[in-house]
C-alpha cells in the first residue's frame, strides 16, 4: 500500500515523500519585485515538503496583479530566486516555481505607465486587489487582440527558461483561480470571437500552446499544471465545467507533463461546493502523469486518499505557513502550530520565518 511519505518520481524530479508545499502568495517581495534574503529563509525552513511550488510569480511586468509579488522576468529577479533554490536544495528540498499572468485581476497602478490589465474580455470583474492604497476594485481591463497572443505565449517560455537558470526544478503553469489563462478557458469570462473564443477547443487554445511552449522549452518531466474547475474566486463558473476541464486533459495526456495539479472545490473554502458536482476522477483516469489534489485536507484524509490511489500528492497550504516542519508533524501526528491569519500578507519576519518546529 502507498503511503503519503514514500519517495515518488513525478517527470524528472525525483521526491523524497508525496506532501507538498502549495504556492501561497506572501506579498513579501522586496525593491524590484525581487524574492529577498527572507524569502531564502522562509522557503529552506520548509525543504522537508517532498516539493515546494513556490508562490506565484508574474512572467512580466504587465503580468502583475497585487502589491509585492515576486517576479520572474528580470536579471535581478532570477538572482533573487537562484538565492532561494540554493538555500532549499541545501536542505535537501526541491522546489519549482509557478508562472502566473493575472489577467484582469489588476490595478494600473501595478502596472507600467500607460497599460491597463490584459484578459480575454474587456469586462471588468467583480473583484478587489491590493496596492500601495490597500484594497481598491481591479482596473477595466484590455482584450488582448489575437497578434498579440504569440507574444503572449513567448512570455510563458522565457518565463520558464529564466526559472530553470534560477535553479528551479521545474515550474507550474497557473491555469486556475481564474486568472488570466481561466479568463481564457471559461465562456463565462470570454467572449472573444476568433480562433481563441467561442467554443470549448478554442478557448483552450492558449492553456494548450502555453503548456506545449513551455514543456518544450525545458522538458515536460519539469513542467506541471494547475487546475480549478469548480473555483469562483473572481469569475462564475464555465456553463460545462465537465466538458471544458476534460477537453482540457485529454488534450495535456500526451504531452508528458510531470504532473497535474487540481484543486477540489472553491480555493481556500468547501471542498464539495453545495449544489454543484465535478467528477474529478473522470480527469485523473484521463491523466497520465503524476495526480496532485489540494483543498482543505487533513492529515487522514491525505493518507487515506494516497493509499487508494485516488492521489499520488497531496498538497497542504496554509498548514505549511504555520507549521514549517509538517511532514514530521504529518507522519508522527503531531499537533501544528496555529496560524496567525492576520500575517498573512506583507510585513516581514513576523508570522513568515518566525514559526517554531519541533527542533526549536
Amino acid at each position: 500500500m502507498t503511503s503519503l511519505f514514500d519517495p515518488i518520481k513525478i517527470g524528472d524530479i525525483a521526491l523524497a515523500n508525496r506532501v507538498v508545499m502549495a504556492p501561497l502568495t506572501r506579498n513579501r517581495a522586496i525593491a524590484g519585485n525581487v524574492a529577498g534574503p527572507l524569502t531564502a529563509e522562509y522557503y529552506r525552513q520548509r525543504a522537508g515538503a517532498g516539493l515546494i511550488i513556490a508562490e506565484a510569480s508574474q512572467i512580466s511586468p504587465t503580468a502583475q496583479g497585487y502589491l509585492d509579488t515576486p517576479g520572474i522576468h528580470s536579471p535581478e529577479q532570477i538572482a533573487g530566486w537562484r538565492k532561494v533554490t540554493d538555500a532549499v536544495h541545501e536542505a535537501g528540498g526541491k522546489i519549482v516555481l509557478q508562472l502566473w499572468h493575472v489577467g484582469r485581476i489588476s490595478h494600473v497602478s501595478l502596472l507600467p505607465a500607460g497599460t491597463v490589465p490584459l484578459s480575454s474580455t474587456a469586462r471588468r470583474a467583480e473583484a478587489m486587489t491590493f496596492t500601495a492604497e490597500g484594497f481598491v476594485p481591479v482596473s477595466t481591463p484590455r482584450a488582448l487582440r489575437d497578434d498579440e497572443i504569440p507574444g503572449l505565449i513567448d512570455d510563458y517560455r522565457r518565463a520558464a527558461c529564466n526559472a530553470i537558470a534560477a535553479g528551479f526544478d521545474g515550474v507550474e503553469i497557473h491555469a486556475a483561480n481564474t486568472y488570466l489563462i481561466e479568463q481564457f478557458l471559461r465562456d463565462s469570462v470570454n467572449d472573444r470571437n476568433g480562433p481563441y473564443g467561442g467554443g470549448i477547443a478554442n478557448r483552450a487554445r492558449l492553456l494548450l500552446e502555453v503548456a506545449q511552449a513551455v514543456s518544450e522549452a525545458i522538458g515536460a518531466g519539469r513542467t506541471g499544471l494547475r487546475l480549478s474547475p469548480m473555483t469562483t474566486f473572481t469569475a462564475p463558473l464555465d456553463s460545462d465545467p465537465q466538458a471544458l476541464y476534460g477537453y482540457v486533459v485529454d488534450r495535456l495526456a500526451p504531452l508528458g507533463l510531470a504532473y497535474l495539479h487540481v484543486i477540489e472545490g472553491e480555493t481556500g473554502g468547501t471542498r464539495n461546493p453545495e449544489g454543484k458536482t465535478f467528477d474529478y476522477d473522470a480527469l485523473h483516469r484521463s491523466f497520465p502523469g503524476a495526480w496532485m489534489l489540494n483543498n482543505g485536507y487533513s492529515r487522514q484524509l491525505a493518507i487515506d486518499s494516497v493509499a487508494a490511489g485516488q492521489a499520488d500528492l497531496i498538497a497542504f497550504g496554509r498548514p505549511f505557513i504555520s507549521t514549517p516542519d509538517l511532514v514530521r508533524r504529518l507522519r508522527d501526528d503531531l499537533p501544528l502550530n496555529e496560524l496567525r491569519a492576520d500575517k498573512l500578507y506583507g510585513g516581514g519576519a513576523e508570522g513568515y520565518t518566525d514559526y517554531p518546529t519541533l527542533a526549536d
